[in-house]
């Protein structure tokens, strides 16, 4: 008889639902992890909204923290037991993308027509978990490429504290090293969501000594303090680029990382800029994006705008673990509920709507 697990799947938009699914079978490159904690994303919404395109009956999620329970024949180093994570984008490190220093990509996947309206193709770099592949809101998930994925968890770190490395710290950080930060910089980060309060960490660990952080929820900006903000701006009170250009005294910031994905939020990014500001992109954008002449200097301010997809990998998990091990930042302050899985849908409902101040939620199997 065929072993079963629980898993989240996707169904039709507007409908995520628990269902029983085989345990995959390993190869010889795979690793067979038992999720012990993994989490909700703001891109799941978007699959659960359908307004990012994956196939019926997809196990969804990105984010893994379990335990080995069974290695491919090929996969030396590790060993069923042992305690690890995988990063919520997992290339094979095969791609020319990938072995140019982009730990992000392997690029793109053929899809079935029908599913998004681009010839049949969607841009999907190198995420495959609950992508293109079956993902880790489920019991277990299949870990593939596992001797380049798979980060062993340092002991005494809890599942929450480490929880955030995969997918969101990456992310986060990424945006603040892409911002090309020095010290002595200030930067500005647009949203405070799980996402920008990394940004806002991330910008403070590369030497920032002025960090503004901007939202519209006041107990957010409180985390953000928490993070390493020093100026807090709630934008349902004030104009927040004229704001930053008084804090500036008319110079502009360093660079401002744009962490939402709305035209508001980018274009006044580039609005509060210096003359050679970097805007660091880590939105995942529904609309095209407009870029208003007047605040791109027509083309003659030397700006730089840079996006960002989380990168993968177990040297940048690793990276990670010791940024958590150290105690230089507390990311487990994100994790704000806990769901079993068996609650998977009510999660979801929480989540989706931004309920009871929710940064993050542990889903436990």
């Amino acid at each position: 008889m065929t072993a079963m697990m629980k898993a989240a799947i996707f169904v039709q938009p507007g409908r995520i639902e628990l269902a029983d699914k085989p345990i995959p079978d390993v190869g010889p490159n795979d690793a067979l992890l038992r999720i012990t904690t993994t989490t909700i994303c703001g891109t799941d919404i978007h699959i659960l909204k359908g307004e990012y395109p994956v196939e019926a009956g997809l196990t969804v999620g990105h984010e893994p923290v379990g335990i080995i329970e069974k290695l491919g024949s090929a996969v030396v180093g590790y060993q069923e037991g042992q305690r690890v994570i995988a990063g919520a984008i997992c290339p094979n490190f095969n791609s020319y993308a990938a072995q140019d220093g982009l730990a992000s990509q392997d690029g793109s996947y053929l899809i079935p027509r029908g599913l998004c309206g681009c010839h049949g193709y969607k841009a999907t770099a190198g995420w495959r978990f609950g992508n293109i592949i079956d993902g880790t809101q489920a019991e277990y998930v299949l870990v593939p490429d596992a001797q380049a994925n798979l980060a062993p968890v340092p002991d005494g770190l809890t599942d929450e504290q480490v929880l955030m490395c995969p997918d969101i710290m990456s992310t986060g950080f990424k945006g603040a090293e892409n911002a090309g930060i020095r010290i002595g910089d200030t930067v500005a980060v647009f949203a405070q969501g799980p996402i920008g309060l990394c940004a806002t960490a991330g910008a403070r660990l590369s030497g920032a000594t002025t960090i503004i952080a901007i939202d519209g929820n006041d107990h957010r900006l409180d985390i953000a303090r928490q993070m390493g903000a020093d100026v807090t701006l709630n934008f349902k009170n004030c104009d927040v680029v004229q704001e930053i250009m008084s804090l500036t005294r008319g110079r502009g910031v360093d660079a401002a990382i744009e962490a939402l994905g709305t035209q508001s939020t980018f274009e006044s990014a580039l609005r509060i800029l210096k003359p050679g500001g970097t805007l660091s992109s880590l939105g995942v954008y529904s609309e095209d994006l407009r870029i208003p002449i007047e605040a791109f200097a027509a083309g003659l301010g030397d700006h730089k705008i840079v996006t960002a997809l989380c990168p993968g990998g177990k040297e940048r998990m690793r990276r990670l673990l010791n940024v958590v091990e150290s105690g230089r930042v507390d990311l487990g302050l994100l994790v704000t509920h806990h769901y079993p899985l068996d609650d998977i849908v009510a999660a979801y409902e929480l989540f989706a709507n931004q309920r009871d101040n929710v940064l993050k939620v542990a889903v436990k199997p």
